[in-house]
């Protein structure tokens, strides 16, 4: 009956759950899925979800169909080490988001008026996340904010959280000012301190970019993840024009490659 299961295409999650169960299974599994943890496997699940991201950014939909089910096997997969350690299952997990999803959408699910704005959907959504959080006896304004995040997602989120509460610049104007000051600091450093405060003093003045894009409404990540398609798109640019001269970038001078680079952005610019 379980083999009937596996090869069902039409059978859904459930042929999934059975795929996962046979491969974990201690007797008859594969060795390398037995193995597995939720410390060794969670990076997988980190990269899956960048991977999703990058085919939604690439607007590749077929790819993008592929990496969803690469991420729903990673939960899947730890819902299976989570039921063999008598944690949780993966139904318990369902019936959690469902649960969580009713609850935070009371407009939607219960008796609440759907005519708010966007920016009070917004608030009654913290107001009940700040409830949960409470239940869970996470009382600081800061906790929650997951620690495996990205550095700089994180610090985003960090100050997302800060500035609920009153502590955070009121304009624009103040975020740039820390900045001169935090680039001026990282000067000091490198001028006269050693590699670790020079670390400390790089790190305080990322920390702040990522508030000034908090304050512009630009999420640092995917703002950074713009620029370095930019780059990757640009550098390829200038190496195929190397490339039509007989040259590669090892054997060009800075001032070829970046009189090209010029080149490559007008024309990036010209047919925008």
């Amino acid at each position: 009956m379980a083999d009937d299961l596996i090869h069902d295409q039409s059978a859904g999650i459930e042929r999934l759950l059975e795929i996962m169960r046979r491969l974990r299974d201690p007797e008859t599994g594969c060795p390398w899925d037995i193995e597995q943890d939720f410390d060794s496997i969670a990076p997988y699940t980190i990269e899956e979800a960048y991977e999703v991201a990058d085919a939604i950014a690439r607007r590749d939909w077929p790819d993008l169909e592929g990496e969803l089910g690469d991420l729903l096997l990673q939960a899947v997969y730890h819902a299976q080490m989570g039921a063999e350690d008598g944690h949780f299952t993966f139904q318990s997990v369902v019936t959690a988001i469902c649960d969580k999803m009713v609850a935070r959408h009371p407009h939607v699910f219960g008796d609440e008026s759907r005519e708010k704005s966007a920016e009070q959907q917004v608030s009654d959504w913290e107001a009940i996340k700040a409830a949960e959080r409470a239940g869970r006896a996470q009382g600081g304004a800061l906790d929650g904010v997951a620690v495996g995040l990205p550095a700089l997602l994180r610090a985003y989120k960090l100050q997302k959280r800060a500035a609920r509460v009153g502590f955070d610049w009121p304009d624009t104007g103040d975020v740039i000012a820390k900045i001169v000051e935090e680039a001026g600091e990282l000067v000091e450093a490198r001028d006269t301190l050693g590699p670790e405060e020079v670390a400390e003093e790089f790190g305080d003045l990322m920390f702040v970019m990522a508030n000034l894009g908090r304050h512009l409404g630009v999420e640092p990540e995917a703002a950074l993840r713009a620029a370095n398609a930019k780059f990757t798109t640009r550098f390829a640019g200038v190496e195929a024009k190397l490339a039509a001269m007989g040259k590669t970038p090892e054997g060009s001078t800075l001032e070829e490659m970046d009189a090209l680079w010029d080149a490559v952005k007008a024309e990036a610019r010209g047919s925008a």
